[in-house]
């Protein structure tokens, strides 16, 4: 290994330099290169967490390679256009000469490779294949998952790069919902029978947080009352978060994205006053609005501008000058960015501090790269504010934020369960065409968004749920609001939980004159937090479980029983209360039968 600065073991957090050029590599890093070392195989994964460093462990290792004549050349494949530029960028501070205008033929002597993109593989693999067996190449896969998008790209991928000297593949989320392989991956049987993806080196996102290296993030979610017409006339009025059917999740999402209605204004509101907080402590901290589609990107625009007085950096995939304009918004003070999709993978803002989530896309793959984007930390005690609507999905993959996931081939189902994830891939096709296709005229014949407000519903973090619902402008939601945006990871914890019991007395002394949490009676108020509620469910579960034994009778038969003597909803809706006195009567029961 040579002497270079680039080659030493650095603390887990250095300062922070240029995407990809960190003159010191990160702890993380170094293992993971003198992991690779070691055996020096001819393909190597590594995973790590978006925000960690992906790029400068590559480049690193691809400076290691050419110096020792391991390799003559290096092929670096993206998933878009911006990307194979920011990679072209990276690798020149540390001297490697990359073309990312490259699109046949001899490549000029002043390059010691290409960037390309997937697409630009699927379209030429035969070019790229020519490249390898011209030359010893390494070739750098980034976000290679990306190579399992369409089958024809997986099998470019493996026709071009099949003859390449050494293969490095890196992502920060090896997992897809389908089944396509990944090339250049390997996959191992489990006990179980499930092949799953397997890596070389792995550095999670909970390792991350532990260094200092990546930011905590804390996710605001908001509720709020939908109405909408369907495609056969009739009005529907749903309230985010409660039970319902897929259909009716889908509709009244869209309609609270609809940004003609109150709830997109409202959250949008909190999400600034959010940004102003954090900039006390972070001073050049930006927002990004990530949106469905083009004609929504600008209506969140216009009401940032109406909202703030200032303008929001607008950025659509399609147009020639998007690149310029997130490299002019990073250098940039300005507060927000709104983009579809383009920004939601990879493209590099350390100054993305908080976010809006204002997509349907509701695939784990999309929502991780998404939250991405604000993880990126520059100095120890940053944190990241997500905001996002009351929807099942997004709440579970908030919740989930430190789940390592390997891609599974191999899916088999027990009789009876419901996947959320079946249709996330087509949902994701979907979605992603909604930016370049006109949505107007058979969306409108099938949905019409009427109305929507927003109601503050809780605080996720860490994997624990914090708060109560409270209306805009509020001081329970000023509470959430406010908490300062430099803090270590323990310190959001300790506060978040100062917050909740705060919020929780004050709601026990309010008159029912006085009651603005969702305009409820004292007595049905909630007086307990949300991980409460989700223990006092599991432990009526728990209870009717025990009983289905003595009884004989099946779990919906019991619940259907409990809620016609006890009263009330069922127990997703129950109060505290409710529950208890559910978990009372079991027993009751329980006891008679012994």
């Amino acid at each position: 290994m040579t002497t270079t600065a680039s080659h030493h073991l650095s603390p887990a957090f250095p300062g922070r330099a240029p995407w990809g050029t960190a003159s010191a590599l990160r702890a993380w890093q170094q293992g993971a290169l003198d992991r690779y070392l070691e055996t020096q195989p001819r393909d190597f994964l590594a995973v790590a967490t978006p925000g960690a460093g992906k790029t400068t462990f590559a480049l690193t290792l691809a400076s290691w390679l050419l110096h020792h004549h391991v390799v003559q050349q290096v092929t670096v494949v993206a998933p878009t256009e911006h990307l194979k530029k920011q990679w072209a960028e990276a690798a020149a501070r540390i001297g490697i000469r990359l073309d990312p205008d490259y699109s046949a033929g001899p490549l000029s002597k002043d390059y010691h490779g290409v960037a390309v993109t997937y697409a630009g593989v699927g379209v030429r693999p035969m070019l790229h294949r020519n490249r390898c067996e011209q030359r010893k190449t390494l070739v750098i896969l980034d976000e290679i998952h990306h190579a399992g998008d369409s089958k024809s790209w997986g099998e470019a991928c493996l026709e071009a790069f099949d003859p390449a000297t050494r293969r490095l593949a890196l992502t920060g989320t090896p997992f897809r919902s389908d089944t396509n392989p990944i090339p250049f991956v390997a996959y191992e049987e489990g006990n179980d029978g499930i092949r799953r993806s397997s890596a070389d080196y792995t550095y999670g996102y909970g390792n991350a947080l532990g260094d200092g290296v990546v930011r905590p993030v804390i996710f605001l979610s908001y509720s709020g009352n939908m109405r909408w017409r369907t495609k056969a006339g009739d009005e529907i009025a749903a309230r985010l978060g409660e039970p319902m059917t897929k259909d009716a999740i889908s509709q009244a999402w869209r309609t609270a994205l609809d940004a003609r209605g109150d709830w997109m204004p409202n959250v949008l509101r909190a999400a600034d006053q959010r940004l102003t907080e954090v900039r006390k402590g972070i001073p050049d901290a930006g927002g990004l609005v990530i949106a469905a589609d083009q004609d929504s990107a600008r209506a969140y625009a216009k009401l940032i501008r109406e909202i703030t007085g200032s303008k929001a950096t607008v950025v659509l995939s399609d147009d020639t000058g998007a690149s310029k304009r997130i490299d002019e918004f990073a250098a940039s003070n300005d507060r927000w960015m709104v983009a579809v999709r383009m920004v939601s993978e990879g493209v590099d803002v350390p100054r993305l501090a908080v976010g809006v989530y204002a997509t349907t896309i509701s695939t784990p793959l999309f929502f991780a790269q998404a939250v991405g984007r604000f993880v990126r930390s520059r100095r120890r005690g940053e944190t990241a504010s997500v905001f996002l609507p009351t929807i099942p999905y997004l709440l579970g993959f908030a919740n989930e934020m430190e789940v390592e996931r390997d891609h599974v081939l191999d899916k088999p189902k027990k009789q009876g369960e419901e996947d959320p994830y079946a249709d996330s891939e087509k949902e994701m096709e979907e979605a992603n065409k909604q930016e370049d296709e006109d949505t107007g005229d058979e969306e409108q014949m099938s949905f019409e968004a009427l109305e929507s407000d927003a109601v503050f519903d809780r605080v996720l973090y860490d994997g624990a749920e914090f708060g109560m619902q409270a209306h805009p402008g509020s001081e329970e939601e000023q509470d959430y609001l406010g908490i300062p945006g430099l803090l270590e990871p323990d310190q959001v914890q300790m506060l978040l939980q100062k917050r909740q019991s705060r919020q929780i007395a004050h709601s026990k002394r309010k008159p029912d004159s006085e009651a603005d949490l969702l305009e409820l009676p004292a007595d049905r108020r909630p007086v307990v937090s949300h991980k409460e509620l989700l223990e006092l469910r599991k432990s009526l579960n728990t209870m009717v479980g025990a009983y289905v034994h003595q009884s004989g009778k099946p779990h919906g038969v019991l619940h259907t029983e409990l809620r016609r003597v006890c009263g009330g909803p069922p127990s997703a809706e129950a109060t505290a209360g409710q529950l208890r006195e559910r978990i009372k009567k079991v027993q009751e029961w329980a006891t008679r039968m012994r």
